[in-house]
């Protein structure tokens, strides 16, 4: 590989997002041609990175899955491996592995206006390499896959045990017979809790402040039925729609009627737990529902390992760590053998690679996200970002059909490039994600930015930006140019 290797698009990552990325150019941009660069030597992405016990997906998988290739695994809620199967099939059935450069770990971007094109470096082993391309797009998520996030907790160098983070997990480890605890109150911990639980003497899920949790059937019934009686296209993109449907539909519900949702979420939540269960303090959040993620757990597997006794939670912060386990601020003490620290992500903008306009270097905070993907004042680049009230898939799949047809755009017009506006937003800045959650609140002052109105917001309701991706007008705040000059 030499500096002469030139594309039309650069993809950045080959998890979920990049395998549908080169799916939808391949599809509606048929000539333009594209790599994915991948730092790792597999597919998958978090899917491929992610082998703590019990993953599997936090939302269906008939919405996270491709709307083009039907989801056909009995399991709505589907286990890490088959998800990690399912993305492998879809790269080897479309033709996309071809495209792939493993071992590539992209580590900065170089936008020329004269020449209108990203130089693009990457890390390979000990060397670096280089390819250009018309248009960069970053596949990568937003959380960094070098480090998970893991407080400064007074004590732990005094702990004998074992401390394990989520994000790494060691293949050889044995909880059997062992105390556990982990430590966060997230989709990880509530899907850690029960897969642990009955291997190990005791897992206590020790939370500062309490998430919201539902359950949810591992199998979904009606979209069984709707495969029996239509062909597996059709009843795909039906249960698709309705579970996109349901999933928006009972976010807007949440947000117009936060003291009903409330009250419907704990009520389910009591009917699956013991009755001297303490559920207002330990599963009832000071903040409303959806202002923080919602977690599912599959057939209420949590609920059930609490009914068992096999697993607890306990409401309480960290005093600080002791040889034998943690001591609490309420005085009490936690014995343990293994701690896991289920305690967040590390967020990070355009997968931690640093990028140059001009000469010019970009601090992601100084931009204003358009339209949800692209970003003020920096040519043909857009980030994939998904939802946080539903499925990533959802918001992906639109993000890339939106690439391909900007891709078709320039040459049908004869531009070389396209940028957002930038001036950015006119009015009131907002963070970029719109929740509460610690891990977020954490980087607000790195990541880009958005507006008050449209296209400076990224929205999250799939119904609304499905009508809008369908119409969006490609001109709409956005500034061309060809490689010898600029227009509006």
């Amino acid at each position: 590989m030499t500096a002469t290797d030139h594309f039309d698009v650069v993809i950045v990552g080959a998890g979920l997002s990049g395998i549908g990325a080169a799916y939808r150019l391949a599809e509606q941009a048929p000539g333009q041609t594209y790599a994915i660069l991948e730092s790792r030597d597999s597919i998958g992405g978090t899917w491929d990175i992610f082998r703590y016990p019990g993953i599997r997906s936090d939302s269906d998988m008939y919405t996270l899955s491709f709307p083009y290739r039907p989801w056909t695994n009995r399991k709505s809620i589907a286990d890490g491996h088959d998800i990690r199967q399912y993305i492998n099939d879809t790269a080897d059935e479309f033709g996309i592995r071809q495209h792939i450069r493993f071992g590539h770990r992209v580590v900065s971007a170089s936008w020329s206006s004269e020449a209108a094109r990203w130089t693009i470096t990457s890390q390979v082993g000990d060397e670096q390499t280089v390819v250009t391309a018309r248009f960069l797009y970053f596949c990568t998520g937003y959380y960094s896959y070098r480090e998970g996030y893991t407080p400064d907790f007074p004590g732990l160098e005094n702990f004998e045990g074992t401390v394990v983070h989520p994000q790494f997990w060691p293949e050889d480890l044995d909880v059997s017979g062992q105390r556990v605890v982990v430590i966060g109150s997230g989709a990880t911990a509530v899907t850690l809790i029960p897969s642990l639980a009955g291997r190990t003497e005791h897992v206590t899920m020790l939370q500062r402040s309490p998430t919201f949790i539902t359950s949810l059937p591992q199998e979904d019934v009606l979209a069984g039925w709707t495969r029996k009686v239509l062909p597996d296209g059709l009843a795909h993109r039906i249960t698709r729609f309705r579970n996109a449907s349901v999933a928006v539909g009972f976010y807007e519900f949440c947000q117009r009627f936060p003291k009903l949702a409330r009250r419907i979420l704990l009520t389910r939540a009591r009917r699956s737990l013991p009755a001297d269960f303490d559920v207002d303090t330990h599963l009832n959040p000071s903040y409303d529902p959806w202002d923080q993620r919602l977690c599912i757990v599959p057939n209420g597997d949590l609920f059930r390992v609490i009914r068992r006794g096999e697993a607890s939670i306990v409401t309480d912060h960290v005093a600080e760590f002791t040889p034998k386990g943690i001591a609490l601020a309420s005085g009490d003490h936690l014995d343990a053998d293994v701690v896991v620290t289920a305690t967040g992500l590390q967020l990070v903008t355009f997968g931690e690679v640093a990028l140059e306009v001009d000469g010019r270097a970009i601090d992601p905070h100084d931009l204003h996200v358009y339209k949800g993907l692209m970003f003020s004042g920096v040519p043909n680049l857009a980030w994939c970002v998904g939802y946080t009230n539903a499925s990533w898939t959802l918001r992906a799949d639109l993000t890339s059909q939106y690439v391909a047809r900007f891709m078709q755009h320039l040459d049908r017009t004869g531009h070389a490039f396209g940028m957002p506006d930038p001036a950015g937003a006119a009015g009131q800045e907002r963070p970029l994600l719109d929740l509460q959650s610690g891990y977020v609140q954490r980087v607000t002052s790195l990541l880009p930015q958005q507006g008050t109105a449209r296209p400076w917001t990224i929205r999250q309701n799939w119904w609304l930006d499905s009508l809008d991706f369908r119409r969006t007008d490609l001109d709409e705040a956005m500034v061309w140019g060809t490689q010898d000059r600029v227009a509006v």
